[in-house]
């Protein structure tokens, strides 16, 4: 484990800085511990805001943190002295013990142990921190410690790695027993270093910071020593049942898998995949022992919060079976994978359980393939996908000095639907309104393309911009990131290891090239949802009014072929999916404005309106399609650089100056133009993006085949 710390950062911040310093470095190495996993904790003395004294307050993560993204805002902070005075509460009620109403009861409290009037709620860990005696406290998820916690012979192991210096505890759910029994550790055991929770991880403590994050990269080093020298390589997983595959063989597999099987797994609520090929993630897939270590299921809680009790494994073999057979045995694994879980629902709840979750598979192991991971948002795959691969480790650990064992089920149960984790996931903020979908924009570089992007996006949607020009395209991706965030989770391989955004390039005339880019859509998301095809091309005529020949066939390539193109390419992932979807297309009010000046143009995009019409048709009743028609959108349009709006401003006679910036020129064309409309207001390309919004989502489900016309109201353009 490398030592990051760095005395000269941290001596320039304060106590709690300096909390929030060690958090982010423990949390940068998943073999530390997984996203949003484990929790750091320091006593501080402070001055009390109402009486002045000195007091002791303990800083802990608080509830939903990361400790890789962790800053001050997500540390609770509670009195000391209150918190150690809970436990005389704690022992005036009966019944009492691990699991009982009364030890969920005490979360509640933590809230009158607030200091300072900090709003971030306490973690259920804060028990296990406020009631060790020591300054500083470390609780991580290591995948070495946890190989330890979860091997058979668990308590002897570590204390052949460790002698004294950690202590074994049995599993116990984490809460205010736990805090207890860790205080009685450490008064049993006054030279101890730390504890090994079984099934777990690991908490140790010191009386200085820096001293607390040497000794928890000491401790995970020694423990992933210890697994090293004894490692059995290939033989750990009782060797390679099935070959790897080639890599442009599995992706081409994948690519023609993953919308089948998002549709497959998405009939109740659409999912976002997360693909994982590491060599690790494919030997494990790969070998004899994956089909008894998937069964067992996942041990440390947080890891199966996200991957569920257990993941579906499919034994296809990649060389002798095709893949209509995966298909087959895809389809018979969801189903019985959805029997077992609804038993195990059935057989582990208890009266005042919550109902019943989805009962599909949120990891997906396949040979050759490696894994599928699914969730709500990019985000949620990613971490479920880091949490298996973290599984794995921990498996190819346990495995290689003992046997690997996982949590009994009800223990297991009683961590998924504990209330207090169902309270959690009624806290959450409700998922917006494009939650769960897969959008492509094509012309995502600028103008109206760039505004629906983020529009998109804005609504909770996975975006992909697409643009002629690479850098054009990555520029509106990263704009999307900077705002909407680049989420959690460390897992992904190649492009699937992405965020909610990611640019693409292609001519949309091309058809190769379109379909490589819908290709990379998949690979990326697992699917696609909704197509806005807003690319398009203005030839400006010569001085007699003419558009050269190849320049009107360029037009009608890309204002009407172009959105055919892609609607063709993107049907097969439609179909595959089986799942509802939706295209938008821009044309403009030209399509209806007979005039001088623009006749390549304007005819191409009155073909456009008939194309929206017959793919409206052709893609019925799994997809929509339906056309938004701006007029006169100025403002950042790529269809108006700066000499085409000096052109129309000298042919309105409009005053100009070469002084003034290209916005400011468009500004004033824009300001003329609003003139001419019946509402007298500048149409821009936010207007746009909210009409596409609105027809690419299920606002309008029942809208199909139309063509909008955005344009501030030309009645020459009212569409009969």
């Amino acid at each position: 484990m490398q030592n990051l710390w760095d005395d000269a950062v941290a001596d320039r911040l304060d106590p709690v800085g300096r909390l929030v310093y060690r958090s982010n470095l423990l949390g940068q190495d998943w073999r530390i511990t997984n996203t949003g996993g484990g929790n750091t904790s320091a006593k501080l003395m402070e001055r009390d805001p109402m009486t002045g004294h000195t007091v002791e307050v303990l800083w802990v993560k608080g509830s939903g943190g990361d400790l890789r993204t962790a800053k001050r805002e997500h540390f609770a902070s509670l009195y000391q002295d209150r918190l150690i005075a809970l436990q005389a509460i704690y022992a005036g009620l009966t019944p009492r013990g691990p699991k009982t109403p009364a030890e969920d009861a005490m979360v509640d409290m933590y809230r009158h142990c607030t200091f300072n009037l900090n709003p971030r709620a306490s973690s259920i860990d804060t028990p296990l921190h406020s009631f060790v005696p020591h300054k500083h406290v470390d609780h991580t998820h290591p995948v070495a410690c946890i190989a330890l916690a979860t091997a058979e012979n668990g308590p002897a192991l570590t204390r052949e790695v460790y002698g004294d210096d950690v202590i074994w505890v049995d599993w116990q759910r984490p809460g205010f027993e736990l805090g207890l029994t860790l205080q009685d550790v450490c008064r049993r055991h006054p030279n101890a270093r730390g504890v090994m929770l079984g099934g777990h991880g690991l908490i140790n403590w010191a009386e200085d910071d820096r001293a607390c994050y040497r000794l928890s990269l000491e401790l995970i080093e020694k423990a992933a020593a210890f697994l090293a020298a004894r490692d059995k390589g290939q033989a750990v997983f009782e060797g390679a049942k099935y070959p790897s595959m080639p890599a442009a063989v599995r992706e081409d597999t994948l690519v023609g898998l993953l919308p089948w099987l998002r549709g497959r797994l998405g009939q109740e609520q659409r999912m976002i995949a997360t693909v994982e090929a590491s060599p690790s993630v494919l030997e494990f897939v790969n070998s004899a022992a994956a089909s008894r270590l998937a069964e067992l299921g996942t041990s440390c809680p947080d890891h199966f919060l996200r991957t569920k009790i257990k993941p579906l494994y499919i034994d296809w073999n990649p060389h002798a079976e095709s893949p209509g057979d995966l298909h087959k045995k895809l389809d018979a694994g969801i189903a019985a994978y959805q029997a077992d879980y609804a038993a195990y629902y059935q057989a582990c709840k208890r009266s005042d359980s919550p109902a019943m979750r989805g009962g599909s598979p949120t990891v997906v192991l396949i040979p050759g393939l490696g894994m599928i991971a699914w969730g709500k948002t990019k985000s949620e795959s990613r971490v479920t996908a880091e949490f298996y691969t973290c599984a794995i480790e921990v498996m190819r650990g346990a495995e290689a000095v003992d046997t690997y064992t996982a949590l009994p089920r009800q223990e297991a149960f009683d961590i998924e639907y504990w209330a207090l984790e169902e309270a959690k996931l009624q806290r959450m903020p409700r998922e917006q309104e494009l939650s769960r979908r897969i959008a492509i924009v094509f012309g995502a570089g600028s103008g109206i393309g760039k505004e629906s992007a983020g529009r998109l996006a804005a609504e909770g949607a996975v975006v992909v911009a697409v643009d002629l020009q690479q850098e054009a395209a990555d520029q509106t991706a990263r704009e999307i990131l900077a705002r909407v965030g680049a989420g959690i989770g460390v897992a992904g391989t190649g492009i699937s290891g992405c965020g909610d955004a990611i640019g693409l390039a292609a001519d949309v005339t091309d058809r190769d090239a379109v379909a490589a880019v819908l290709r990379q859509v998949v690979l990326a998301y697992g699917g696609l949802d909704i197509v806005v095809f807003t690319a398009g091309l203005y030839v400006a005529p010569d001085a007699q009014g003419r558009v050269a020949d190849g320049a009107w066939m360029k037009t009608f390539a890309v204002n009407t072929m172009g959105p055919n193109i892609a609607a063709e390419e993107a049907a097969g992932i439609w179909r595959a999916q089986g799942l509802a979807g939706s295209m938008v297309v821009t044309t403009s009010v030209n399509a209806v404005v007979a005039k001088r000046g623009s006749i390549a143009y304007d005819t191409s995009k009155a073909a456009a309106d008939h194309v929206i019409r017959e793919l409206a048709i052709e893609l019925a009743p799994l997809v929509r399609v339906n056309g938004v028609a701006p007029a006169t959108v100025v403002a950042g349009s790529a269809m108006f650089p700066r000499d085409r709006v000096i052109a129309s401003l000298i042919k309105y006679g409009i005053a100009w100056s070469d002084a003034e910036t290209t916005e400011a020129l468009r500004d004033k064309l824009a300001a003329f133009y609003s003139q001419r409309t019946l509402t007298r207001k500048a149409i821009t390309p936010a207007d746009q993006a909210e009409a596409i919004f609105l027809l690419a989502s299920d606002r309008l489900a029942k809208t199909t085949g139309q063509i909008v016309n955005v344009d501030g109201g030309l009645a020459e353009a009212f569409r009969r």
